[in-house]
């Protein structure tokens, strides 16, 4: 793992995050998609990343995720580790998250607006690094896309 960091999109669980910390591993966020996620691996030299959706990236080998690749490494970790692979799970505490698509005539605007940005600090601050909001226009479609994380799903609502 170069530079003890991982590559991974701002959609990531913040359990991820968590774990990562804990073990001593740095964490680099891009945007949604597997072209931000190689193109930042790339530039920084790092050779682990990924996304949510379950793409790893090994840019040691390839520079796509590949599931074959994937199920090796985890393999691998198994044997080094010596642990099941239930007790890797458990190392991460997966936190709730609740996607919602709202349309928008103009879904680059939010990211602009001021009141958003407050009420988004306003609530992250409750939460006192246990959630967060995350607030972003769709790659695809005229929709911004809101995601709240939290310890609890209650939180979350």
């Amino acid at each position: 793992l170069k530079d003890d960091t991982v590559v991974s999109t701002v959609m990531s669980n913040l359990g991820f995050y968590k774990a990562l910390e804990k073990q001593g591993i740095k964490s680099i966020q891009t945007a949604v998609g597997d072209r931000y996620v190689v193109e930042a691996m790339k530039k920084d030299g790092y050779n682990v990343g990924g996304e949510q959706s379950g793409h790893l990236i090994f840019l040691d080998y390839n520079t796509t995720g590949d599931g074959m690749l994937s199920a090796i490494m985890l393999v691998n970790t198994l044997k080094a580790t010596g642990k099941t692979l239930s007790e890797l799970a458990a190392e991460m505490e997966k936190f709730p998250q609740l996607l919602v698509n709202v349309k928008v005539s103009d879904k680059y605007k939010v990211e602009e607006n001021e009141k958003v940005k407050a009420v988004i600090q306003e609530v992250e601050k409750e939460m006192n690094g246990d959630g967060r909001i995350l607030v972003r226009p769709s790659g695809t479609e005229p929709l911004v896309r809101v995601m709240a994380e939290a310890k609890t799903k209650e939180l979350c609502n």
